[in-house]
């Protein structure tokens, strides 16, 4: 079912308060749209039978013109040539040609008036479409934004980024291990040999010690 149903419905819409009572905002901006297309198609193919109306017209009051001009010409020849009642005959005729050629103009004015109307409907509707084909791409970069943000919460809560983050959690144990290894080799028990020349290295030491005191002695 059409959301409008004449060009008047379409121009009055207020495209905001459709689209907030829509269920699906996007599938309701599409149909008005298509809506709105089909009437501009519409509204485009009167007006355009409405200047051909008036062009067939335009040349039948031209035709009616010409034939007054005749009538008169016979008129005044029937006169001349004093035939009266050719004259009268000729005459009526006229007014008859001139009463269609009013007519005509009429019904011309009353197109103008009808196309002037097409016209102006024409530019509410493309107003009223560029609206709503705004309002589309609105609605687009929105859905477009919210499914950007729903991808990037699947991909950080979903099993990938999981499986990253363990195999991270992997690599620091491993590490922390090798680490570990390093200072427990640091911590090994001291071989003989270590032990003796840690002794050497005292005594060494111990000697320095004695004769720097006994420098500093001899020399008070």
């Amino acid at each position: 079912m059409g959301i409008f149903s004449r060009t008047r419905d379409i121009v009055a819409a207020n495209m905001a308060e459709l689209l907030d009572k829509a269920d699906d905002p996007a599938k309701t901006v599409r149909i008005i749209i298509m809506e709105m297309e089909e009437t501009l198609v519409e509204v485009r193919a009167s007006a355009a039978r409405t200047i051909a109306d008036q062009k067939e017209m335009r040349r039948h009051i031209a035709k009616l013109a010409e034939l007054e001009a005749s009538w008169t010409e016979k008129a005044e020849l029937a006169l001349s040539k004093d035939r009266e009642d050719l004259a009268k005959a000729a005459l009526i005729e006229r007014g008859k040609a001139a009463e269609m050629g009013t007519q005509l103009r009429e019904e011309v004015a009353v197109l103008d008036d009808a196309l002037r109307g097409s016209e102006e409907d024409i530019a509410k509707l493309q107003n009223k479409l560029r609206e709503a084909r705004a309002k589309q791409n609105a609605i687009a970069t929105r859905m477009e934004s919210a499914n950007t943000k729903a991808r990037l919460r699947e991909m950080w809560n979903g099993p990938r980024t999981h499986d990253a983050f363990s195999r991270f959690e992997a690599l620091e144990r491993r590490a922390d291990e090798a680490e570990g290894r390093a200072e427990a080799m640091g911590l090994a028990p001291k071989s003989l040999e270590d032990e003796f020349n840690e002794l050497r290295s005292a005594d060494k030491i111990d000697a320095e010690l004695e004769a720097l005191r006994a420098r500093m002695k001899k020399d008070q």
